[in-house]
């Protein structure tokens, strides 16, 4: 045999280059293969718990469950077991509530298999999201309990002091947060007095029937939705010492909860408890189920400079945002579903037909007011961003009959700011003026019956 250049090649050469050249395509497609998926994480809560697997390329998958005992089989194509995907089996705890195990398993040339084992039946939700931000294609698996867990069950669970002063830790598995340095202890020239007046039970808020005002005061309890923005797959702002968002809003949202349900006439209800994604259609649909008279959301704020800094308290507008600022915020804090990963396919057909109407007006109305009263006791424990309360077309407050406010704590993305945020004698103070406010305003602003607003309705 001879080369197009007339040279003579032997059959031994011949045979030597390409099984030299199988090889090296082999390798190069393992290589790729194993290089292809570059993360796994998993994030379990009461509600679901969260399989993400990441990867450079679209992932071809597919996958059936099985009975008996229950399992999801998932088949990823075109990939080989690599040590990231070997990883995955040990990221499952026995706190999970609904995986027992993970198996991963080479099935075949070319293909990976998960074998997912369960505790209890399950409703999976499996979808693919595009590469946004700092994360490439996810491939997500949404495991749901066959029987949704109830919000309203939420609301028959309080928090111990211990359980509350533990709210800032990051729970146990997953990413651990930057070495932060400590928080500056506040001067107390910065330390504003407390001038608020103390409440006596007259000042408690109650409830009358209809008719004249000679009748019997009834007192009900007040239900209020607290929601820690972010969580899960969404990490929020990132601060300068690598603190996340959604840890200071979870901790400081369990610390408010603890103090409503230790008032007499008072409950509450966290959209999340733990570090898991919630979308924003969810966190309002869950306030609305447990019949919420108030949406309180958690933020920590990031700005392009760090010098930006102070507390900040936003409602919904229907009219456009109040400033340029106010609807930056906004777009951002709406991008969440993309960062978290929401499934397309999956549509709450009321939140998604809902518009501004006479009630969302009055709820509008109802949440200037509260909002007002919340900043002013947030002036008393740090410098206010603006002086007063600002609007834009927040996703997360457009709950047509809930009065709903967005509380930014403070500037994550200020050094100084954000070591307050982590500290947890701040955290306590930052729940306390919330609860001064909210007291503040139910205390004028009493709600009607629960058996009023039915007839209303």
């Amino acid at each position: 045999m001879t080369s197009a250049g007339g040279g003579k090649i032997t059959r031994r050469r011949l045979i030597g280059s390409a099984a030299a050249g199988l090889v090296l395509l082999v390798s190069r497609n393992s290589v790729a293969a194993s290089a292809s998926v570059m993360a796994v994480r998993v994030w379990p809560a009461r509600d679901y718990t969260r399989i993400t697997i990441e990867s450079r390329e679209p992932l071809v998958f597919s996958h059936h469950s099985v009975r008996n005992p229950e399992r999801l089989v998932v088949d990823l194509e075109g990939l080989e077991l690599n040590s990231i995907l070997q990883s995955l089996p040990t990221k499952i705890t026995g706190q999970d509530p609904y995986i027992q195990l993970i198996r991963a398993g080479r099935n075949r040339p070319g293909v990976v298999r998960l074998v997912i084992e369960l505790k209890a039946e399950i409703v999976p939700q499996v979808f693919t999201l595009k590469p946004i931000g700092e994360y490439g294609h996810r491939l997500v698996l949404d495991l749901y309990p066959a029987e949704p867990v109830d919000p309203l069950l939420a609301l028959l669970e309080k928090l111990s002091p211990e359980e509350a002063a533990a709210g800032g830790a990051t729970p146990p598995g997953l990413p651990e947060k930057a070495e932060e340095p400590p928080a500056r202890r506040l001067a107390e020239a910065e330390r504003k007095p407390d001038t608020s007046p103390r409440e006596t039970p007259v000042d408690r808020p109650k409830t009358r029937k209809p008719g004249s005002e000679d009748e019997p005061a009834v007192t009900r309890l007040i239900t209020i939705a607290i929601d820690p923005g972010h969580g899960g797959e969404d990490p929020g702002a990132v601060g300068a010492a690598g603190s996340y968002e959604k840890n200071v809003t979870l901790s400081v949202g369990r610390r408010l909860k603890a103090r409503i349900d230790a008032e007499p006439n008072m409950r509450a209800m966290l959209t999340r408890d733990a570090d898991y994604f919630v979308p924003l259609q969810q966190r309002v649909a869950k306030a609305r189920r447990v019949q919420a008279d108030l949406f309180v959301s958690i933020h920590a704020d990031a700005f392009i400079s760090p010098s930006a800094r102070g507390s900040s308290v936003f409602v919904l507008s229907d009219k456009g945002a109040s400033s340029t600022a106010a609807r930056w915020l906004a777009q951002k804090e709406n991008a969440a579903d993309l960062i978290g990963g929401v499934n397309l396919g999956v549509k709450d057909s009321h939140l998604a037909r809902t518009l501004l109407d006479l009630s969302q007006t009055a709820a509008i109305n109802d949440s200037l007011k509260v909002g007002k009263a919340v900043l002013g006791e947030l002036g008393g424990i740090n410098r206010l961003h603006k002086g007063e309360v600002e609007q834009a077309s927040f996703a997360v407050l457009k709950a047509p009959d809930i009065p709903s406010i967005l509380i930014e704590t403070a500037f994550i993305s200020n050094p100084e700011e954000e070591a307050r945020l982590n500290d947890e004698a701040y955290q306590d103070r930052m729940a306390e003026a919330i609860l001064r406010g909210l007291r503040r305003y139910f205390a004028k602003n009493p709600p009607m019956s629960k058996s009023r607003l039915a007839s209303l309705n």
